[in-house]
């Protein structure tokens, strides 16, 4: 049972990651193509489309933050990293479990915030895109936040289990 459980986490793990990779190349391809054709429709033929540069705004928030999602999925995001010369490994790997935790709690709370936020966006029925619901384009920051979070949180589990198992 344990296995079969293993095994569709991984399954689901890696679906996850294979999603997050092709949203991030779409994203990236879809903003050169656009910003391109922009550039070309406004030199060459004096026109352009109303809409594509807060269009590419948008893109350019989605791609942080799927982006962001992919960082933490694999430990690789910006960390401030002065002590991890000086402290012996033990005392590292203790203040990273601490740290994950930390910044768990910070991407929730932000997440909780952004959800907030969004509401307020739903009740004033804000419009981007000439008619587009904001909330529908900015529904990407609490999401991408609570998935940071989650993240987090299993690389603080991780890094405890491993501990533990060290010990």
């Amino acid at each position: 049972m344990r296995s079969g459980l293993s095994a569709l986490l991984s399954r689901l793990d890696r679906l996850g990651q294979l999603l997050e990779n092709i949203a991030l190349v779409v994203m990236l391809g879809g903003m050169i193509v656009l910003a391109f054709g922009q550039i070309v429709l406004r030199e060459l033929f004096e026109t352009g489309f109303v809409w594509a540069d807060e269009l590419l705004k948008l893109m350019v928030l989605w791609l942080a933050m799927i982006g962001s999602v992919a960082a933490s999925r694999d430990d690789r995001h910006i960390r401030i990293d002065v002590l991890s010369h000086l402290l012996p490994e033990g005392f590292i790997k203790a203040t990273r479990v601490l740290v994950d935790t930390f910044a768990a709690g910070v991407c929730a709370v932000i997440a909780w915030q952004a959800w907030r936020y969004l509401q307020l966006e739903i009740e004033f029925e804000d419009q981007v895109l000439i008619d587009t619901p904001a909330w529908i384009v900015h529904v990407i920051v609490p999401l991408a936040f609570a998935l940071i979070s989650y993240r987090f949180i299993c690389l603080a589990a991780g890094r405890l289990i491993a501990r533990q198992g060290s010990a």
